[in-house]
């Protein structure tokens, strides 16, 4: 098995383990914002379900362009237009999860030409989590595993012990 295919398996792990910490947590606990300005559980998962919509797009569209520009969107705007701060948490969550399952089944099959194969132009340098400069070639497996890492960040924020 490739390290590829290991990390995918373990970003499965990740999203079924997590599901079940956050549904564990009680409704008006997801709902807390630690401090005025920042957002509750609630948010930060609508948040992810945002980041695994763009980047489910871009993942499939990188298979048919030579190039890894895209979009990018306005966090706070898309966060606060969907009201996620007042939705079913159970909802949120099994949406999540299910949205990151399939994200996963995405990468696991896509083929390692188009995975691997380094590309300009690029828009990592205003798109990922952590920025690739314009000139330098980045890849749809360093977008996919960037975007793993961007997912590990904010659950960190709910669980401050996450692994």
């Amino acid at each position: 098995m490739s390290d590829f295919s290991e990390t995918v398996d373990e970003f499965r792990q990740l999203v079924e383990a997590t599901a079940h910490l956050l549904l564990a947590l009680p409704d008006d606990v997801a709902a807390r914002r630690p401090v005025e300005g920042k957002w509750s559980a609630k948010e930060i998962i609508g948040h992810l379900i945002d980041s695994a919509a763009n980047n489910h797009a871009r993942f499939v569209r990188a298979q048919t362009q030579a190039d890894l520009v895209f979009a990018g969107y306005d966090q706070e705007q898309w966060v606060a237009a969907q009201d996620y701060q007042n939705a079913s948490w159970e909802l949120l969550v099994n949406l999540w999860r299910t949205y990151n399952l399939h994200l996963a089944h995405v990468m696991a099959t896509m083929p390692e030409s188009e995975r691997a194969r380094p590309r300009l132009p690029h828009s990592l340098d205003r798109i990922a989590w952590q920025t690739v400069d314009t000139g330098k070639p980045a890849s749809l497996e360093y977008l996919m595993l960037d975007y793993i890492g961007h997912l590990r960040n904010h659950l960190q924020q709910i669980f401050p012990d996450f692994p």
